[in-house]
């Protein structure tokens, strides 16, 4: 690796770090050289096992020894010219606006995301994020994913993108293990009746998670997916965004719409605990 040591934030060599922002690192290279930004050494590491090429790394200069191994395994994949910029901790809390945990930032390259038919072909329960736009939410329903085994995820082209810095954070990583791509691309037209109609194309049987008066349970769905004439063989979950929830033209598309009981009055639950609920409840375990 080749280290540089950093004297100002503002110096060019860092201005993915510092001056570009997470829209732009996208978009102003895209396709071929679009990059996001990992932050911390768990996120890189997860990142680096799945294949994604490192562009550089910001490192404070105290975890550098502690990160060799993570740099022996660039340095083997990748080549020895991968710049590692050294800053002090000052130097990171300035950039962040925090200070950072074990301080490593990666820049990183993106990667053409697969088609939906790709990432479905073997799958029998995936997710669908539609028009959710809060980071943290985007990564703790990718972290509930990995975790309770879902195929896939799949995100319309209003949500907000699963490698931006905080999502990825928040997801731990995971974004790297679990198969997603966004379904219809970029055209906000595209979903939800293109997009619906190519789950429906696929087999799958499509949940809107939503609160309407005839909304099945959660617990009947789950008793869906067990072995009967009437058994879910391939399932697509639907959340909607925060807020607002699902929009009536996909509920209105959907096979079924699916609540999750509440009690005390509570009327509904952040999507981010509804999605893990809902993984928990129809995993293959439980399916049979």
């Amino acid at each position: 690796m080749l280290r540089v040591k950093i004297d100002s934030i503002d110096d060019d060599r860092i201005e993915a770090y510092t001056r570009l922002t997470e829209p732009q690192l996208r978009n102003r290279l895209e396709p071929a050289k679009g990059l996001f930004i990992a932050e911390s050494p768990k996120v890189i590491a997860r990142a680096l096992d799945a294949g994604v090429e490192p562009i550089s790394f910001l490192v404070e200069e105290p975890w550098l020894e502690g990160m060799r191994p993570m740099f022996d395994q660039v340095d083997a994949a990748f080549g020895p010219n991968v710049p590692v910029y050294v800053a002090s901790p000052a130097q990171l809390k300035a950039i962040t606006g925090y200070r950072l945990h074990r301080g490593a930032l990666a820049a990183m390259r993106r990667w053409p995301l697969p088609t939906v038919e790709q990432i479905c072909r073997s799958a029998k329960r995936v997710a669908v994020m539609e028009n959710i736009v809060d980071h943290t939410n985007i990564g703790a329903l990718m972290r509930s994913a990995a975790a309770l085994q879902v195929d896939a995820v799949l995100v319309t082209p209003s949500c907000s993108d699963p490698l931006y810095r905080r999502a990825a954070r928040v997801s731990m990583g995971t974004v790297f293990q679990v198969p997603w791509t966004r379904i219809g691309g970029d055209d906000i037209h595209a979903w939800p009746d293109q997009g619906m109609s190519q789950l429906h194309d696929l087999g799958f049987t499509t949940a809107a998670m939503a609160l309407n008066r005839d909304a099945i349970s959660l617990d009947e769905l789950a008793e869906r997916l067990r072995p009967g004439p009437d058994r879910i063989d391939r399932l697509a979950l639907i959340f909607g965004t925060e807020g607002d929830g699902l929009s009536h033209r996909t509920i209105a598309r959907a096979d079924l719409t699916v609540r999750i009981p509440m009690s005390h009055d509570v009327d509904s639950l952040n999507v981010a605990a509804s999605s893990a609920v809902a993984f928990y409840a129809t995993r293959p375990e439980q399916a049979g």
